[in-house]
């Protein structure tokens, strides 16, 4: 074994949290910062541009390759588990939604013991790390790393499901990172002159030219270094060059996600006791909530055939979306800088609940997006999907190890909709997205529902349900009263000295809405405590919580 350097902070993963903590601790010219990578560069052209997000999925590129073990509720079916592995972790994969969730999210871990967390507490942290286009409100930031707009595909489609919506009852709203969570709307997107705007490129790299910030790539972390129960450093390894120990001054901190910093955890002997001795690890801390509360968002696909074409499918010919493709890359413009799902909604799928259910999210383009021309592949036909997605599961999973290798990937547990209401409320979803797709302001585009179509339900929800990547709470942060907490609400491990968690592994439970942009505030409210700074005044807005009668 041979010792690295000795730092104040040392942070594993370089996903979301990990790029936001870098760039923060770093402003300090005196803080020196090693971030330990396990992926490698984010420059690659798919990255870059917001178009090539679908390669990126469907190949598995950048990606840890994680799936869950076999499915009881979807007759064993494995469900593929998308988590970065390269700078930028996920926010360099995902599809660019940016989506803060509902204020009753915060205020619900608030009034659980969750101090610090409310909305009105969140919220100058979301405005701090934002750049948002249409200007800085009481809601909204300008001037922050994290450039965000709404999206401009332009497809007449969108208004025509806005306007469905309206006449189905849902309502629209014009910013639901605003003042109004629910209705249907235009989703809003991570996307700077053209390209994508993740955390590495917000925060990450402005941040490596500083000379106080180190960046090993293509690092496996192995374990957190202890002695006694004070962490002092990260054992890791790069290649086949053996193991270096990378020492802490201050604090080690766990940024690598929802599936390895349990993992790592556990690697380092904070864990059950049980399963850990199982493997070999002897206990350090006995932690019977690491890797449990495994909670993901769910979703289905409802598709219609489109009547005539919409502007995407034209441009897949060859020639057109080589040419767009490099437009983008080396210009920022034309119509690869933006994504073909440019609708989302927030809605209730019943009376009497404290914020939506459901979100809705669409793609305008078929299935069969695959270049095509004359002679060689046929155009495809054109359809277009909206997703209900179950934001608020009752059924939850848990992560187990393999193996005592830090290389083996954990077992994944979903246990999706093993809890009979997560059915319904999917089901009441479907139901929902066929109610505005049978409005009239849609007759023009609509053509036959492709799926479910005359599928039972139960069976096509088994067949196609897939997750809307937004794993999170297997390291839930909880007061001192809650024995399944493994972290406090300053997000440091129970049991341990110098040693925290920072990522989405924290949260509590589910965020009613895409997670990339409240684990950069997470990260930039902890930002604020580790410095020793005073945090910022909590929001004063006053906006109450939108409630409206569901269907």
């Amino acid at each position: 074994m041979s010792n690295g350097n000795s730092y104040d902070y040392v942070i594993v993963g370089a996903g979301s949290a990990g790029c936001t903590l870098a760039n923060r601790l770093t402003e300090d010219p005196d803080t020196r910062v090693l971030v330990i990578e396990a992926g490698g560069s984010d420059r690659h052209p798919y990255i870059t541009i917001p178009l090539g997000w679908g390669k990126i999925l469907f190949e598995r590129l950048f990606d840890w390759g994680y799936f869950t073990e076999p499915e009881a509720q979807f007759d064993g079916r494995e469900v593929e588990c998308a988590r970065g592995k390269v700078l930028g972790g996920s926010s360099s994969i995902n599809a660019m939604g940016y989506v803060r969730g509902h204020r009753e999210d915060y205020d619900r871990w608030s009034r659980n013991g969750c101090t610090g967390w409310s909305y009105a507490e969140c919220l100058p942290y979301f405005r701090k790390s934002e750049d948002w286009e249409g200007g800085e409100d009481d809601y909204r930031g300008s001037g922050g790393p994290l450039t965000t707009i709404e999206n401009k595909y332009p497809d007449p489609l969108l208004a025509a499901w806005l306007a469905a919506g309206e006449s189905a009852g849902y309502g629209t709203t014009t910013d639901y990172n605003g003042a109004t969570n629910e209705g249907l709307g235009t989703f809003q997107s991570t996307i700077r002159n053209g390209r994508r705007c993740s955390a590495a490129v917000a925060y990450l790299r402005p941040a490596m030219k500083r000379a106080n910030l180190t960046v090993v790539t293509r690092a496996l972390a192995h374990r957190v270094v202890l002695e006694g129960t004070r962490a002092t450093g990260v054992e890791y390894s790069t290649g086949g060059r053996g193991t270096t120990v990378a020492r802490a001054e201050r604090e080690v901190i766990l940024s690598g996600g929802v599936i390895n910093s349990p993992q790592l955890l556990m690697l380092s002997g904070i864990g059950d006791s049980d399963r850990l001795k199982a493997h070999g690890i002897d206990t350090v801390i006995d932690s019977k909530g690491v890797g449990r509360n495994l909670q993901d968002h769910l979703s289905v696909g409802v598709e219609y055939e489109r009547n005539g074409d919409g502007p995407f499918v034209g441009l897949l010919r060859y020639d057109r979306i080589a040419l767009a493709m490099a437009r983008a890359y080396f210009f920022g413009t034309g119509f690869a800088t933006e994504m073909p799902g440019p609708l989302t909604g927030f809605i209730h799928s019943k009376d009497g609940l404290a914020q939506p259910d459901i979100q809705l999210l669409a793609r305008f383009i078929p299935p069969e997006s695959q270049p095509w021309f004359p002679g060689l592949r046929r155009k495809p036909n054109d359809a277009f999907m909206v997703r209900p997605v179950l934001l608020h599961p009752k059924s939850v999973g848990e992560l187990t190890l393999r193996s005592a290798n830090p290389a083996d990937h954990m077992q994944i547990h979903q246990n999706f909709l093993t809890e009979p209401e997560d059915w319904q409320t999917l089901r009441d979803g479907i139901g929902i997205v066929r109610e505005i797709a049978r409005q009239k302001t849609l007759d023009e585009f609509r053509g036959r529902e492709i799926q479910p179509a005359n599928e039972p339900l139960d069976d096509f929800i088994k067949r196609t349900a897939w997750t809307a990547h937004h794993p999170l709470g297997t390291c839930k942060m909880g007061p001192d009263s809650d024995e399944a907490a493994v972290v406090d609400p300053e997000l440091r491990v129970r049991g341990a000295e110098n040693l925290r968690v920072i990522d989405g592994s924290v949260f509590p439970d589910m965020v009613g809405g895409n997670i990339n942009a409240p684990i950069i505030m997470f990260a930039e409210r902890m930002s604020d405590i580790l410095r020793g700074r005073e945090t910022l005044k909590p929001a004063g807005t006053g906006a109450p919580a939108v409630e409206r009668s569901g269907t």
